[in-house]
C-alpha cells in the first residue's frame, strides 16, 4: 500500500471561494488565523461575480438600453436604427466581470493571508480533506461553501440525452440565437428568456406551474407574463412535458401538454433554467459525519455548523435562501463562532426581513412577510396597494405597468411587508428595508418627507391608505 502524503494543517479550510468562503477567510485571517482555500474552478471569483449576478445584470441592463431605443419615438426620439452588437456587448461583460474577477484573485492569492490550493478536494475523515493530486490537508475547522449547480432533473423525459445551455452558456453569447426554447420559470428563466427575445430571438418559454415565479404573487406573476407576451414570448404555463428529443443535425423539438392539448415547439437551441441544487456530489460527506436534509441542501444549525461541530457550511450548500448578502453573512458568522467569539456577541444570520428582487422588465421586489402566509396562518392585517398608471413619475417616463402593496400589523400599524411590480421596483423596495429592521409603522414613514415628483413619492399613497384605517390611539 502506498504511503499517504503527510497533510498540510490549517486553523480554518475553506472549500469554495465564493462569497460565503472568502469573506469566512477574510474574518479568519483577521483573528490571527491560519487559513487554506481550496477552489478547483478555472476562474476565481464564485457564482455571483463569474457566471451569476454581474454577468447577468450587465447584459439585462444593455437589453433594457435597446429596448428603451427601440420604443422612443413616441418621446419624440428619431433613433433611425437601434440592434444588438453581441461581440461588443459581450467584450463589454468581459471586461467588467474580468475587474470585479481580477479584485477577487488579488483578495484570495494573498499569500500574507491565506494559502490557496486550486483544486477540488474530498473528505477522507472529518479533520481531512484529499486534493485532486493526491495531496492532503487538516484542518481544525471546516468550511463548506462550493455553491450550487444547474440541475438536470430526471423526470423529465429525454432532457438528460438532449444537448442543452444552461445559464453559462446564455450569458457568454457573443451572437444572436436565431431561436431558443427555455425551460423553466424561476427567475433565471425569466430574467434571460426576456434578455433574448429583446436581443432579437425567436423565444418560447415552458412553464410547469400555472404562472412563472410561482413564488411570488398571482397578480405580481401575472403582470409579467403580459408584458412578456406584448413583448413577443410564446409562453406557455401549466404545462406537462411528454418528450424532449434533437432535432435533426441541430435544434431541439419539445413535447408538452397544456390546456388538455399536447403541443410541439421547435428551436435551434434548449436552454435548461430548471434551478439549481447544492454542489456536493463530490466532497464524500459521510466521510466527514455531515448530513443533508430533506432538501437535499448541507444541515446546518443556528451558528452555521453542520452535523459535525467543527465542520460549517455557507451559501448555496445550505440555503435556505441563494443570495449574496446571506451568504457573506454566513461565511462571516461562522468564522467568528468558530473560533471562539462569545455567542451572546454573535447573532444568527437574519433570514427576515427576506428581501428579493427579480430583475425582469417590469422588475419585481418583495420584502417581509409574504400576503398568502399571513392568510395561511389566519393572521389580521391591513393591505393597500396603489397602481403605477395612476402616478406622474411613471406616467411621464412610459412605466405604467404593476402596482405598489404595503401590508402592516392591524393595530399599530407596524410595517410587516411589501410587494412592488412596476419601474425600479429593485431600488424602491430599500425604502423599506431599514423600517422593517427598525419595526417601524406607517406613520412612521409618512413622518418622512417624499420628494415630488419622484417614483418613491407612490409609497404614500398605500401608507396612507392603511393609515386611515387604524385605530386613532396607534398614533401614540
Amino acid at each position: 500500500m502506498p504511503k499517504l502524503p503527510h497533510p498540510s494543517s490549517f486553523d480554518l479550510v475553506v472549500l469554495g471561494g465564493g462569497s460565503a468562503g472568502f469573506n469566512a477567510a477574510r474574518v479568519a485571517a483577521d483573528l490571527g488565523k491560519t487559513v487554506a482555500i481550496v477552489d478547483g474552478a478555472p476562474q476565481l471569483g464564485g457564482l455571483c461575480i463569474l457566471k451569476g449576478c454581474m454577468p447577468s445584470k450587465t447584459l439585462l441592463h444593455a437589453a433594457e438600453l435597446l429596448h428603451h431605443a427601440q420604443h422612443s419615438a413616441r418621446f419624440g426620439l428619431r433613433v433611425p436604427k437601434a440592434e444588438i452588437d453581441m461581440k461588443a456587448l459581450h467584450a463589454w461583460k468581459k471586461h467588467v466581470i474580468g475587474d470585479f474577477a481580477a479584485y477577487r484573485d488579488r483578495a484570495v492569492a494573498n499569500p500574507d493571508r491565506f494559502s490557496l490550493f486550486r483544486s477540488h478536494a474530498r473528505f477522507v475523515d472529518s479533520h481531512t480533506v484529499e486534493l485532486v493530486d493526491g495531496r492532503r490537508i487538516a484542518g481544525r475547522f471546516f468550511l463548506i461553501a462550493t455553491g450550487s449547480k444547474v440541475s438536470v432533473p430526471s423526470a423529465i423525459p429525454g432532457l438528460a440525452t438532449t444537448p442543452q445551455w444552461t445559464s453559462d452558456e446564455v450569458l457568454d453569447l457573443d451572437f444572436v440565437p436565431r431561436s431558443v426554447i427555455v425551460l423553466g420559470g424561476g427567475i433565471v428563466a425569466c430574467e434571460l428568456a426576456q434578455f433574448l427575445v429583446r436581443i432579437g430571438s425567436r423565444v418560447t418559454l415552458i412553464q410547469r406551474s400555472q404562472n412563472i415565479l410561482r413564488e411570488q404573487s398571482p397578480a405580481a406573476s401575472e403582470i409579467i407574463q403580459q408584458a412578456f407576451r406584448d413583448e413577443g414570448i410564446d409562453l406557455h404555463t401549466g404545462t406537462r412535458i411528454t418528450a424532449i428529443r434533437p432535432r435533426g443535425r441541430s435544434g431541439t423539438e419539445v413535447v408538452f401538454e397544456s390546456a388538455g392539448r399536447t403541443l410541439v415547439r421547435r428551436a435551434d437551441h434548449l436552454f435548461n433554467a430548471l434551478g439549481r441544487e447544492p454542489n456536493i456530489a463530490g466532497l464524500n460527506l459521510p466521510a466527514a459525519g455531515v448530513r443533508l436534509t430533506p432538501a437535499g441542501r448541507v444541515r446546518t444549525d443556528r451558528w452555521q455548523r453542520t452535523t459535525a461541530a467543527h465542520i460549517y457550511a455557507g451559501g448555496d450548500v445550505c440555503g435556505p435562501h441563494d443570495l449574496v448578502h446571506l451568504a457573506v453573512a454566513q461565511g462571516e458568522l461562522a468564522a467568528r463562532h468558530a473560533f471562539g467569539v462569545p455567542e451572546k456577541q454573535l447573532r444568527p444570520v437574519a433570514t427576515t426581513p427576506l428581501l428579493n428582487v427579480v430583475f425582469t422588465d417590469p422588475p419585481l421586489a418583495t420584502i417581509g412577510v409574504p400576503e398568502s402566509e399571513l392568510v395561511a396562518k389566519k393572521r389580521p392585517y391591513l393591505a393597500a396597494s396603489y397602481p403605477f398608471d395612476d402616478h406622474g413619475k411613471s406616467i411621464l417616463m412610459g412605466q405604467t405597468r404593476g402596482y405598489v402593496k404595503i401590508i402592516a400589523e392591524p393595530v399599530r400599524g407596524r410595517i410587516l411587508g411589501a410587494e412592488i411590480v412596476g419601474p425600479q421596483a429593485g431600488e424602491l423596495i430599500h425604502c423599506f428595508a431599514g423600517p422593517l429592521a427598525m419595526r417601524a409603522t406607517v406613520r412612521d414613514l409618512l413622518r418622512a418627507p417624499w420628494y415630488h415628483p419622484t417614483l418613491a413619492e407612490i409609497l404614500t399613497y398605500p401608507l396612507e391608505e392603511i393609515a386611515e384605517k387604524l385605530p386613532s390611539g396607534s398614533q401614540l
